[in-house]
């Protein structure tokens, strides 16, 4: 049998990878760069340890607890620490707990009394009719009121898209939002009762979902899935065209494959020239989707020039707060050995649709600008004791209103039956364990193929 050809090296790519050798399917996995991983990099200096990418895996799936026992990584996974359930918003430059009771709720001073009133009254409101696309700022205004949208939704949302909830389509973006309005006419109560059928099923919410990482940080993860697949890859080799021929898919100096899986962002994609039996099959629709630049900022402080006491996952940053951060991850508060002793480490996050402007600044401006945040937010005095810094000039993909037309096209691209298979953030859902599900997922559509087609 002819090799399947896997074309991206970040984690989705990975993934299927190593799903597809254990079932006896040969591969080869293509990387541009000269590493794997993607976007998840760990960085170590002294005794400092640091994400450039991601922090955390949301455990959502028994699949993501399938790679990591198959991988035999079960004794280095670490959970976070049971303060990570606090998150913070800010407020009148406050970072103030969001409640996570009903009780809380009712106390909370980051809430008006109005605006508690009118979430009380959303088990009321008329659900949308079930072809409507709407925006998730619409969604939430109409069915949670102004200020929800302000205080919770949007840093909510600059805090996991980098993006703006005007454009961004509940729909795509937050399916299980627009499924509980349509199954149940309410988000209060299809959450108490949606809550049951994910139980039956074995799958959680991101909300509720375990959070985790390894002793030694997310490159653990894709450290391992290299050491495995170490034959199997080519780094440094950037595919360019694919061309269908009989029966298999050629790919240059690169030889022939039995199918091909395209696990690219997006912009690569456009970029690709596929040729099907003669026939060109564009692919430069998918170079529309907009994504987000984010500049990640790690920094470490002495502990007693840190005022917050840091118990909690983090603090996000409304936009109406007007504060130069999205938001920042309390990192050595989620695990331990990320800090020397007397030491934390702070991670905050700038750019996004939010301000796009800001990731032009030089690493000096955009380390001051975090800075005046972290005073007036947290607290913080004297000077850092560690910095790392980490562009990303398109960081993650923006599931806009008409989205849906991009799944479409890669889909009615599957179907067809030729052999070419699309997975990744950019068409599975945007977190580290969406895309580790679409990898072991897009190996099974592979598998399945292969077997009736030889």
């Amino acid at each position: 049998m002819k090799p399947v050809a896997i074309i991206g090296g970040g984690i989705t790519g990975l993934t299927a990878a190593f799903k597809l050798t254990q079932v006896g399917i040969p591969v080869t996995l293509f990387e541009s760069t000269d590493r794997v991983g993607g976007v998840i990099q760990t960085v170590r200096d002294g005794d400092y340890l640091a994400e450039c990418g991601p922090n955390t895996i949301l455990e959502t799936s028994p699949l993501i607890g399938e790679l990591i026992s198959d991988l035999g990584l079960g004794e280095r996974r670490i959970y976070s620490s049971d303060q990570a359930e606090n998150r913070y918003i800010v407020r009148d430059k406050r970072p103030l707990k969001l409640p996570g009771s009903p009780l809380a709720f009712l106390a909370t001073p980051l809430f008006s009394c109005r605006a508690k009133a009118r979430l009380l009254a959303e088990p009321f409101i008329r659900r949308a009719p079930a072809d409507e696309e709407e925006s998730l700022a619409k969604f939430v205004r109409r069915r949670l009121g102004r200020e929800f949208l302000d205080y919770a939704i949007n840093p909510f949302v600059a805090g996991v898209y980098s993006g703006a909830p005007e454009h961004l389509s509940v729909r795509e973006a937050f399916p299980k939002l627009h499924a509980l309005e349509q199954r149940y006419g309410s988000l209060l109560l299809g959450q108490v009762l949606g809550a049951r059928e994910r139980k039956r099923k074995g799958g959680v919410s991101k909300q509720n979902a375990p959070k985790f990482s390894f002793d030694q940080g997310l490159g653990t993860l894709t450290d391992a899935l290299g050491q495995r697949l170490k034959k199997q890859i080519r780094t440094g080799q950037a595919i360019g065209k694919l061309t269908r021929q009989n029966g298999a898919w050629s790919l240059g100096q690169a030889g022939e494959h039995s199918g091909v899986l395209l696990a690219l962002p997006a912009f690569r994609l456009a970029e690709m020239q596929v040729i099907c039996e003669s026939e060109p099959v564009s692919l430069s629709m998918l170079g529309d989707i907009q994504y987000a630049p984010v500049v990640s900022v790690v920094l470490g402080f002495r502990r007693e020039d840190v005022e917050h006491p840091l118990d909690g996952f983090g603090a996000l940053n409304p936009e109406v707060e007007k504060l130069n951060s999205l938001g920042t991850i309390f990192s050595s508060s989620l695990f331990p050995n990320r800090a020397p002793l007397g030491q934390v480490l702070l991670t905050s996050y700038v750019g996004g649709l939010r301000a796009p402007h800001l990731v032009t600044k030089s690493p000096d401006e955009i380390c001051e600008l975090v800075m005046e945040d972290l005073r007036i937010v947290l607290g913080v005095r004297g000077k850092p004791t560690f910095r790392h810094l980490k562009f990303y000039p398109r960081a993650i993909p923006q599931y806009d209103v008409g989205y849906g037309r991009f799944k479409t096209h890669m889909t009615n691209i599957e179907e067809q039956g030729d052999g070419l298979f699309f997975a990744g953030h950019c068409r599975d859902g945007i977190s580290l364990g969406d895309s580790i599900v679409s990898g072991h997922e897009a190996a099974g559509r592979i598998a399945t193929h292969l077997k009736t087609t030889t």
